[in-house]
């Protein structure tokens, strides 16, 4: 996992997470933002490190959710704080394959979540994108 950087705004209130991927001051986002107690992470493709991706559904799954978890904690977070995800997946008669892997990671958590099929994601190679909302107490 690339290292996250935080920087906090100048008025100190928000807090944002970078990859330093080349596309976030391109398109003007963050990996993910806190302002006060909430977590927001931005769609999240499961690839890895160098850019590819694995051809199977549910170890994107696995990646993406790595990222999330890394962005949340990074913010101060938790994974067990999520109280909401949105999936996107490019074929949803493979939900299965990724209900199963989000089961296993937010078992006893249960978020609120989200599965939609999109027509295709920003990299041919991705079969899925995650995002999170995490409220920390």
């Amino acid at each position: 996992m690339p290292k996250i950087h935080i920087t906090t705004c100048s008025d100190g209130n928000r807090r944002l997470a970078s990859t330093n991927s080349k596309w976030e001051p391109i398109m003007g986002y963050s990996r993910a933002v806190r302002v006060g107690n909430s977590i927001a992470v931005t769609g999240t493709v499961g690839a890895n490190d160098d850019g590819t991706y694995s051809d199977s559904i549910a170890e994107q799954t696995a990646r993406s959710l790595e990222v999330v978890r890394d962005a949340i904690e990074a913010l101060g977070g938790k994974l067990d704080q999520v109280v909401r995800t949105r999936i996107y997946v490019t074929d949803v008669s493979r939900w299965e394959e990724v209900a199963k892997v989000h089961g296993q990671v937010f078992a006893d958590i249960r978020p609120a979540t989200t599965i939609v099929e999109v027509s295709r994601l920003i990299d041919e190679a991705a079969l899925i994108e995650i995002e999170a909302d995490a409220i920390i107490h």
